[in-house]
């Protein structure tokens, strides 16, 4: 009976791990859907894909934690709209990027977007725009490269302020046990969390079911992690805040009903980084990029008139 017992504690352990290996490769066959193109750079395949005019300002777009460059596609349009020549991409990990193990903090997000920007010749004149996680990735760069931005706009930014919530917590702390409960338990979350959004209206359409895709291959739940325990526990109010005396003018747009971000960060921004121009989408969640798309274009567009640039 004893061996019974063990044999099931040993299924149930490894059940979650084994699911992982048995997801699909990201291949060059999964990659023959993929619209853009593709970039080899050094840390692996990069998907990327640009949007606009031939000519005009370039603004460089970076995506969050888990849904990658699809949720630009109504804002990327929109930015075209304006005149602006926009480059979207897939995070490593994430969409039809590559997967590479290891460490996902702020040094290996910038390699991707330095080595994508060399690749792609976009210049020294850069809006850089980033949501959710991507906030984190735009504001580390924008302080790494202060030289190179025109201005910098954040949309539900993460990186100023981190959950309370335990199992997170956990799951960033505690190895093993950590692992095992992102292997077990994320996957049903991120399906509960992206179902409830399925009647919201969206500029990217069928957006549910591309994010809920990514559960399909392998790689994408262990990037989640990794960057959990990388980028998203580290804090970027102070190198935000050192960007005014850097001369990069940013602009922070918040959901006003978002559950994802921390309530005080937009607090947190007032206080501490007091030359960040915050605006508000009343009715909007962390989804607000393509939930509240022509929203976040006329703030956009009404900051430029105000003087922003």
């Amino acid at each position: 009976m004893i061996w019974l017992l063990l044999l099931a504690v040993l299924a149930i352990t490894l059940a979650p791990f084994l699911r992982e290996r048995l997801r699909k490769p990201m291949t060059a066959q999964a990659r023959q859907t993929a619209p853009g193109a593709l970039a080899q750079l050094p840390g692996g395949c990069t998907h990327y894909r640009w949007t606009g005019p031939h000519r005009g300002p370039v603004a460089v777009c970076v995506h969050g934690l888990t849904t990658p460059s699809f949720v630009w596609n109504g804002i990327a349009k929109g930015l075209g709209a304006m005149g602006y020549r926009v480059l979207t991409y897939d995070l490593y990990g994430r969409g039809y990027s590559d997967r590479p193990s290891g460490p996902q903090d702020r040094a290996f997000f910038l390699s991707q977007l330095e080595k994508l920007l060399e690749d792609q010749e976009a210049g020294d004149d850069i809006t850089l725009i980033g949501y959710s996680m991507g906030g984190a990735i735009a504001t580390a760069f924008a302080a790494a490269h202060p030289e190179r931005l025109r201005e910098m706009i954040l949309l539900a930014p993460a990186g100023f302020g981190r959950s309370p919530d335990r199992v997170t917590q956990i799951i960033r702390h505690v190895p093993l046990i950590g692992d095992w409960l992102m292997h077990a338990i994320y996957p049903s979350l991120h399906l509960r969390g992206t179902e409830a959004e399925r009647n919201l209206p969206s500029s990217v359409p069928g957006i549910v079911d591309l994010q809920q895709q990514e559960l399909q291959y392998r790689g994408f739940i262990p990037a989640v992690l990794a960057s959990l325990r990388g980028i998203l526990n580290e804090d970027f109010t102070a190198e935000l805040r050192g960007l005014h005396q850097k001369g990069v003018p940013a602009l922070a747009i918040w959901g006003q009903d978002d559950a994802v971000i921390p309530q005080t960060a937009a607090g947190r921004l007032a206080e501490r980084a007091r030359s960040v121009r915050q605006e508000e989408v009343p009715g909007a969640g962390h989804g607000l990029p393509y939930t509240h798309t022509e929203d976040v274009l006329e703030i956009i567009a009404a900051n430029h008139r105000r003087g922003l640039l």
